[in-house]
């Protein structure tokens, strides 16, 4: 086992020092000097939606307030999309450009503390997705009817897949418009609330216009078309009446009206758990789309045929996953953790991933009990590769390994039964929320916050499960004298996370190190049991 863990290590490392990046990863991934002088402060985006010309065309009006003095802005868009004119006041600017980078020379002298806007129009055929999300741009598809069913994803690809903006997460706009236009015959949804919508006397379109009041990442903001309908509900949460709008195709509106039944639920454990929903101002929507979903700001996309589980499947293999609907609640999850709080660099995609797959086993505890969701996070183990580390490398738009989603939400879960109160556990989950309020954060500030509030540090539990790809091996050996020897091997220096096992029926908890310790049992060392909660492997030796 230890050979095998080592050819692990030297196989995830000779990957990582072959990995080489260019110069268009670090405009993309790194808070640029051209990008660092100034904060984002709103979008008004226009979008003009051809579907059978599978074209896009409009502009985006940029405002921003200047932090420090400087003459060049840098604005993404990606290929094979093109910006067609850029202006600031009455003044056409010109550029440079290094692949999607735009450099945009300005004529206008930039003054710390005022607001300016940029005016950048654009047009073409936008990227399409070839396995949306995961392979993000626009799916272009039919209904069963035959008519457009269109949507938007470009988690870590880039928003300026579709749009040109600030296309890096550690900067969010206060507030958003989202104007689209479209064939009058299909309807346009997108992030916030429907303020208006406006059918033009000539032409075959109609704009669809959604204003979202709070502040948005880049990603999270999408649009879906198609012939939906729509229903809705009330929901008396934690910070009032909370609208829960749904929109889906014509013919799966029955479907729909039982499936969505989750949502409530979730609405219900998950602002038991993390605290009120983050974006009560705009709403929460479902919306159905071509794929299989994804976390857009209050406006989660939805594709998961109308069935509990993963497309069916249980996840877990605990038989808890069958008991929901896997993507209305984990892509849900993410308004708390993603949307709300949002990870600077997608290096921390764990912040997103680990935290909302664990929100899973969180629902289940809430409306199946503890021992429900112990099982539902205790299975999802067998999804976990361990090939390479969770946290990728920062400034390149690097995400870590897929392990974030269940080695993630296994750590969380250690730490849950670490803190052995319940309580306090739930107010750290509800107090990230609320201290990292519509924020973007770091994973040092949220590992300083839990080991702070926990008043534990955990400083090597973060290193061992985030940066290494092994698994703490709790060795120990049964003494003649009723008594248990034991350490932790296959660790990072200075681990020693404690653990619970069971004896004399009667909980007991170590606090093992890499040096060998040795506890009593009274009725005998052979009749212990480990916890199955804490994410280590057990050898006898």
């Amino acid at each position: 086992m230890k050979k095998l863990i080592v050819l692990l290590c030297l196989v995830s490392l000779s990957v990582a020092q072959a990995q080489e990046f260019t110069k268009q990863d670090t405009l993309r991934g790194s808070i640029t000097p051209e990008r660092a002088w100034w904060d984002l402060s709103y979008y008004d985006l226009n979008v003009k939606v051809q579907p059978e010309e599978k074209a896009i065309a409009g502009y985006n009006i940029i405002r921003y307030k200047v932090l420090e003095e400087h003459d060049v802005i840098q604005i993404d868009l990606q290929e094979p999309l093109k910006i067609t004119g850029i202006s600031q006041g009455d003044q056409q600017l010109d550029y440079s450009k290094i692949g999607p980078a735009y450099f945009i020379n300005l004529k206008k002298k930039q003054i710390p503390g005022e607001y300016n806007e940029l005016y950048v129009q654009y047009v073409g055929k936008p990227k399409e997705a070839v396995r949306a999300p995961w392979d993000g741009g626009f799916s272009w598809k039919k209904d069963d009817n035959g008519k457009h069913f269109i949507a938007t994803s470009c988690q870590g690809l880039g928003a300026s897949v579709w749009w040109p903006n600030k296309d890096h997460m550690y900067d969010e706009v206060d507030s958003m418009r989202i104007a689209i236009d479209v064939p009058k015959d299909l309807v346009a949804v997108a992030n916030g609330r429907l303020r208006e919508t406006y059918e033009y006397e000539q032409g075959d379109y109609k704009l669809y216009e959604w204003f979202v009041s709070n502040p948005i990442n880049n990603y999270g903001v999408n649009i879906n078309i198609g012939d939906y309908v729509h229903f809705g509900e009330k929901y008396d949460g934690e910070k009032g009446v909370l609208d829960l709008d749904y929109y889906v195709l014509r013919d799966n509106l029955e479907k729909a009206k039982e499936q969505f039944k989750d949502v409530p639920r979730l609405m219900k454990a998950f602002e038991h758990w993390f605290g009120p929903y983050p974006f009560y101002e705009d709403s929460f929507k479902l919306v159905e789309v071509p794929y299989l979903g994804m976390e857009h700001q209050s406006s989660v996309t939805y594709g998961n045929q109308f069935q509990n589980g993963y497309l069916g499947r249980d996840l877990s293999k605990s038989g808890w996953g069958m008991k929901f609907d896997y993507i209305i609640i984990h892509e849900a999850g993410h308004e708390w953790f993603a949307n709300n709080i949002t990870y600077k660099d997608i290096a921390d995609m764990w912040v997103h991933e680990g935290f909302t797959t664990y929100s899973e086993a969180l629902y289940v505890d809430y409306h199946f009990g503890e021992q429900a969701g112990n099982e539902y996070a205790i299975g999802i183990r067998g999804n976990i590769r361990n090939e390479s580390p969770i946290i990728g490398v920062y400034d390149v738009n690097q995400r870590g390994s897929g392990d974030m989603y269940p080695k993630g939400a296994n750590m969380l879960h250690a730490l849950r039964q670490v803190i052995h109160d319940d309580e306090k556990w739930r107010s750290i989950l509800r107090g990230l929320n609320k201290d990292f309020y519509h924020q973007t954060v770091t994973t040092q500030q949220v590992e300083n916050y839990i080991s702070e509030k926990a008043e534990m540090d955990f400083s090597k539990v973060f290193d061992q499960y985030l940066r290494t790809i092994k698994i703490p091996v709790f060795e120990y050996k049964i003494e003649a004298d009723n008594a248990i020897t034991y350490r932790y091997t296959n660790v990072v220096d200075g681990f020693a996370m404690p653990i619970r096992i069971f004896a004399d029926d009667k909980e007991l908890w170590l606090k093992p190190t890499t040096e060998w310790q040795t506890e009593k049992v009274k009725h005998g060392a052979a009749a212990f049991t480990m916890d199955p909660n804490f994410y280590v492997e057990v050898k006898e030796l």
